[in-house]
């Protein structure tokens, strides 16, 4: 499906060789921001039921002009080098855009996890996570893997306890990994991050009439058609808030074995819970079954969310799609050729490195928290609540009018860890898409793709620049 002109990694390469275009950097300065900086390519045995089994796994380092270098672990059958390098590059990308001082990194074994026991999948990811330990790939400091595609807190507890293991003086060895359960030191709103992050997105390009308006669009959020494509963690949580939450339609979510339709609106939830109960959609009860899931890609609407697979629009299929708003969700879903195909159209692309952006952001937060060893909200939270009861009672005392009930409640509430990684999340969002948006005006830049990557580039480049490297 993917551009067969381009490969991932070269479709990253060329929108980045656009805002460098855009930028006019010299050509050096622009080789050292685009080029990985270490690719390990590992083969690694496991016994697996009395025989011995050879997996092999990546890790890319794109970029350590900060530190650590952060990216996630991809489990597929899917996986491989060029893969990994490309999103380790979107990640140096992205984290530049919103202002989160982490280098890129991505990892990944090529396996299909289905095929495994718990116990054969804690065999592998344990040995996968020695091998990038030993290796230098894997610390607080320097590489902090997270969850992606096949992984989640489960593998990265087994990663965390590897680590512990190997170096059981590091008082900080709980930031080797984000991601992880709350218990064992991850942060509140971590899982939900990148769906919320995309919710956030949309409601900001929504506050924005001109935007809005030249998307051929009206209005807010609320009663826009939404197509999604896949519902596993990032387009289930995204499709599941914008449609619960800000009352946007679902009318058709498209996954693996086939596409969902129906025009009234359907159920997130509801979906969810079939698909996880029959391991597809085909046979729901509540909406038309589509064999041909890509072709409901072209189905008219007012959003489309791609939140699964990279190259899903490309140059075969971009001049059919009938959205008015492309939201990137997934990584590298719209190749560099459709992507041109799309702007063209004057179809508006949110893209992947801003609008993903969400787990990232709050995995930044997690790793501060472990550092800090202290939970968000802690020292705070009753200071709050004292000073908001006061508020409350000087506001009575000279009004007159008593707060009561829920209305009281809401007003005295200090804010507990959740609220506060939601409400970091937000204005990090909020403020990438005006910064974006200034960039797009200033520049004279006929979309955003390009000018959230000059963003990216022009920050890393001036990174170097300020340290005297280049």
């Amino acid at each position: 499906m993917v551009d067969k002109e381009f490969s991932f990694c070269d479709n990253v390469d060329r929108m980045a060789d656009k805002a460098v275009d855009v930028l006019g950097l010299e050509k050096g300065l622009a080789s050292a921001i685009k080029g990985c900086n270490a690719v390990l390519e590992l083969r690694f045995p496991v016994e697996i039921q009395g025989k011995v089994e050879v997996f092999k796994g990546w890790r890319a380092l794109h970029s350590i002009h900060r530190l650590p270098s952060k990216g996630g672990i991809r489990y597929a059958t899917t996986v491989n080098q060029d893969e990994v390098k490309a999103l380790a590059a979107l990640m140096s990308y992205k984290c530049a855009i919103v202002d989160v001082p982490f280098g890129g990194s991505k990892g990944g074994v090529c396996i299909d996890p289905s095929k495994y026991t718990r116990d054969e999948m804690r065999m592998i990811t344990r040995r996968y996570a020695r091998e990038l330990a030993t290796r230098g790939f894997l610390s607080p400091s320097t590489n902090v893997p997270a969850p992606d595609m096949g992984t989640g807190q489960r593998e990265m507890a087994w990663i965390l306890d590897t680590y512990k293991h190997l170096h059981p003086d590091d008082i900080n060895y709980v930031a080797c990994v984000t991601g992880k359960p709350v218990h064992l030191g991850g942060v509140r709103g971590r899982v939900e991050a990148t769906g919320r992050g995309v919710q956030y997105v949309l409601r900001e390009f929504f506050r924005h009439s001109d935007d809005v308006a030249a998307a051929g669009l009206t209005g807010g959020l609320g009663g826009k058609r939404v197509v999604l494509q896949g519902l596993g963690n990032v387009g289930y949580h995204a499709g599941k808030f914008v449609s619960e939450e800000d009352g946007a339609l679902i009318v058709a979510i498209i996954e693996r074995d086939g596409a969902l339709v129906n025009e009234a609106g359907i159920s997130v939830e509801k979906v969810k819970e079939y698909l996880l109960e029959n391991g597809g959609v085909k046979g729901y009860p509540e909406a038309a079954f589509v064999e041909d899931g890509s072709s409901v890609l072209e189905m008219e609407c007012d959003l489309l969310i791609p939140a699964a697979l990279e190259g899903v629009i490309h140059k075969g299929n971009a001049h059919r799609i009938k959205a008015r708003v492309v939201a990137e969700a997934a990584n590298g879903p719209t190749t560099f050729a459709a992507d041109e195909i799309l702007v063209n159209n004057g179809v508006t692309i949110l893209p992947d490195a801003y609008v993903n952006a969400g787990g990232v952001v709050v995995s930044y937060f997690e790793w501060v928290r472990n550092l800090s060893h202290i939970r968000f909200g802690r020292m705070e939270k009753r200071f709050e609540e004292s000073r908001g009861r006061q508020i409350i009672e000087a506001i009575q005392e000279s009004t007159g009018k008593v707060f009561t009930g829920a209305t009281l409640g809401a007003l005295t509430k200090g804010p507990d860890e959740l609220a506060l990684v939601r409400s970091g999340l937000d204005d990090t969002m909020r403020g990438a898409y005006e910064q974006i948006r200034q960039m797009k005006e200033s520049k004279g830049l006929k979309d955003f793709s390009t000018a959230a990557f000059v963003i990216a580039i022009e920050k890393i480049a001036r990174s170097y620049q300020d340290v005297g490297v280049l």
